[in-house]
């Protein structure tokens, strides 16, 4: 079979726009990285700045992580584990 030289430099240019291609979608990724590290660091130094105020933390984050939830799931949450209190004569 004969070497078709267009075809082999059309193939080296597809090689070269998929490898920038994934390059870019790398270094992207990898901003997006650094980026949510910053953000971590800044939520840390929220909860620090609370807690050194007296604030309690452990109850921060879980007002925090209901109201990321469904109201209707957390209300219905809320229920059984009412009804499993007043079982075990807790409530």
């Amino acid at each position: 079979m004969k070497a078709d030289k267009e075809f082999d430099d059309a193939k080296d240019r597809v090689y070269a726009v998929a490898a920038d291609e994934l390059r870019q979608f790398i270094e992207q990724f990898e901003t997006l990285e650094a980026e949510k590290k910053d953000i971590v660091e800044q939520q840390k130094n929220i909860m620090s700045e609370a807690k050194a105020r007296g604030y309690d933390t452990k109850a921060m984050r879980k007002i925090i992580a209901m109201r990321k939830r469904d109201k209707d799931d957390l209300a219905e949450e809320q229920a059984v584990l009412d009804i499993y209190l007043a079982a075990l004569g807790m409530a």
